[in-house]
């Protein structure tokens, strides 16, 4: 049954000592997305440069207040040897020659030293013209050409800690990374690919890679907020990736990071986002991607050549498909004083890009429905978040997401009152607010929970399924506990756990029998560490309808993992199953040694690997023993819990 997951068996164990430091749970809120500044770029046009001798005019004006005329002409200075032994001494010391002091070139700042001038001229080939610039002022020339960005010094952000969430306010504790190998936790979370079975397990990851971490040892900070963002954009955390760019100054971008704020830029439709790098440390980047980019940022910023003439040479040259350049002329067009109509055909276009998808929902267009149906999850998860796009789109991605955990049981809820509030989304979707509506406040038990079971539809798709689960878990707390709907204990308990509520779901203790599947989620999602007794484990076995009684080991490597049953009953049954609980790979050696040194993010970073899979039949008991059993261990227990749960819940 472990078959398919030993991918991670190619994790290389270098990693150095990781540092220890619990985290705590809790919700952060999503920063406000600051808008681009305009960047300048300053340049020097030339320097002519002079020094040594002072040049006789004929019928010279005076330029001197009066009164300073009558001054005593200055002392010929004594003709130089050619030689730079004697370009070197300095003048006499009755010389009283003037240095002539050059004005300060447009761009430098502060004020320039005078130098003393050379005696007399270099001999040809003896000396470079450089040799001759004052040292400060050549620097402030070279400095002058250089790329600069209106962050001042004081103001620009360390690369020592990279990240969205601090510790404070929810986030993993920065040491945890300090003292790791940076190719090591790099394979980790490059390897992370998704998308991941856990819905929970998604949540725990996004708050791992979301978080204000150390940059490991070997590592430029730009380079670790750019794998992590690259991960989150992955698995579909758009905003989270965007963010999490946009914590590096503009100025310290590496190529690797430029590619992450492409696509996170793109996927939350922005592409003006990434003016300020365009102009920055992207300059040069060749590709027509970027010079698009840089095109639709001359329009916006009205520098450098007109938008349209580049976009058209780019049309005519071939570099890009002519559908992604006229998007590309819709987006700039917006900005341009060019009076041009550009009209999107999509019957020509045979698949959906990051590209043709962030400038489709930039431009206010919405691509087909057959190309989304073709291009699928990772659409989906962004179509869900994406608030240009119509209410009933994006009610219908959120049937998607909420399962995958970019929605939260909050956000569904927002939505579908969104939907309630407006008169124009048709019966289908106008039907299904009124049902939520009705789940919460039909006035009895029977009613709401048919309401709540209408909102769940049959399981012939279990991802929309699940999502409705997370829709209602709000509502399902509200059912009050009996013996008369016990029936439906099971789904309404799945419901709640999906929120978390595990305190609400335990009010049904009581009305649940022993081994059944509602009894199984409870002594999973119990707060309190109750042991659980043989009698249970077999009860539950002998109602376990599931393929190769899968629900069966989810169960026991969750108790296991809880240290919720004895040693010795959790190896009868698992001999009953014919699991072998001790088998051990590198990645489970691997996330036992993090859990060993009390390292929350290592450890949440390897249960995000090994957790993906399309489904949760692709997951193994054993693996989940260790990724429940690691999680517990360093204290990340609400997590343990409910990825627990979770697991028997969808299988």
């Amino acid at each position: 049954m472990d078959q398919g997951w030993d991918a991670a068996d190619a994790l290389d164990r270098t990693a150095g000592e990781a540092s220890s430091g619990r985290s705590v749970m809790a919700r952060a809120a999503l920063l406000p997305v600051m808008r681009p500044r305009r960047w300048a770029l300053l340049g020097c046009v030339g320097l002519l440069c002079l020094s040594g001798a002072v040049v006789a005019q004929r019928g010279p004006e005076s330029l001197l207040p009066p009164g300073f005329d009558s001054a005593p002409a200055p002392t010929p200075a004594p003709k130089a040897a050619p030689n730079r032994a004697a370009a070197a001494e300095p003048a006499p010391v009755g010389a009283t020659s003037t240095p002539v002091i050059q004005a300060i070139p447009k761009g430098a700042s502060g004020p320039v030293a005078p130098r003393a001038p050379s005696v007399g001229p270099l001999a040809a080939g003896e000396g470079d013209i450089a040799d001759t610039i004052d040292p400060d002022l050549l620097q402030q020339l070279i400095d002058s050409t250089k790329p600069k960005y209106d962050i001042p010094p004081a103001s620009q952000r360390s690369l020592a800690e990279v990240g969205v969430i601090a510790e404070q306010d929810g986030g993993m504790a920065s040491a945890s990374t300090a003292m790791l190998s940076g190719d090591y936790i790099a394979k980790i979370i490059i390897g992370t690919k998704g998308p991941l079975v856990s819905r929970w397990g998604q949540i725990l990851l996004r708050r791992a890679l979301s978080s204000r971490l150390a940059t490991p040892v070997g590592m430029n900070g730009a380079d670790w907020a750019a794998i992590r963002a690259q991960t989150l954009l992955n698995i579909g955390e758009a905003d989270a990736a965007r963010m999490m760019v946009q914590e590096v100054d503009s100025g310290d971008y590496t190529p690797s990071l430029e590619d992450a704020a492409m696509g996170s830029f793109l996927a939350t439709a922005d592409p003006v986002g990434m003016c300020p790098i365009t102009a920055l440390t992207a300059a040069e980047r060749d590709g027509p991607q970027w010079d698009m980019i840089r095109a639709i940022c001359s329009a916006f910023t009205s520098d450098g050549p007109p938008a349209m003439s580049q976009l058209d040479r780019t049309m005519r040259h071939g570099a890009a498909d002519k559908v992604d350049v006229l998007l590309a002329q819709k987006f700039a067009g917006a900005a341009s004083t060019t009076r041009r109509a550009v009209k999107i055909e999509w019957t020509t276009v045979d698949n959906l890009t990051p590209w043709r998808y962030g400038m489709a929902l930039a431009t206010g267009l919405e691509p087909p429905a057959d190309l989304m149906a073709k291009a699928g999850a990772p659409y989906y998860l962004l179509a869900a978040r994406a608030p240009m796009l119509p209410l009933a789109s994006r009610a219908a991605a959120a049937d998607f997401a909420a399962a995958r955990g970019v929605l939260s049981s909050a956000a569904m809820v927002d939505l579908y009152s969104q939907l309630y509030a407006q008169d124009d989304q048709g019966d289908e979707w106008a039907g299904r607010a009124t049902k939520l509506r009705d789940a919460y406040t039909a006035a009895s038990p029977d009613d709401r929970i048919k309401a709540i079971k209408s909102l769940w539809g049959d399981d012939s798709d279990p991802a929309r399924t699940y999502s409705r689960r997370v829709l209602t878990a709000y509502a399902a707390a509200r059912v009050l506990p009996s013996d008369a709907a016990s029936a439906d204990a099971d789904a309404l308990i799945a419901s709640m756990l999906t929120a978390g509520l595990d305190r609400n779901a335990l009010l049904w203790a009581p009305h649940v029998s022993l081994g059944s599947h509602a009894w199984g989620l409870l002594s999973l999602a119990a707060p309190s560490r109750t042991p659980v007794a043989s009698d249970g484990l077999n009860a539950f076995y002998q109602d376990d309808n599931s393929k190769d009684a899968l629900r069966s080991g989810f169960l026991l490597a969750g108790l296991m993992g809880l240290d919720r049953v004895s040693g010795s009953d959790a190896s009868s049954y698992a001999g009953k199953l014919k699991i072998d609980m001790s088998r051990q790979t590198r990645w489970t050696h691997a996330i036992d040694e993090a859990a060993q040194s009390n390292n929350p993010a290592l450890v949440a970073f390897l249960a995000g690997f090994g957790m993906q899979g399309s489904g949760w039949d692709k997951m193994t008991p054993v693996y989940l023993l260790h990724i429940v059993g690691a999680l517990h261990k360093v204290g990340l227990d609400g997590e343990a819990r409910m990825i627990a749960a979770e697991a028997i819940a969808r299988v």
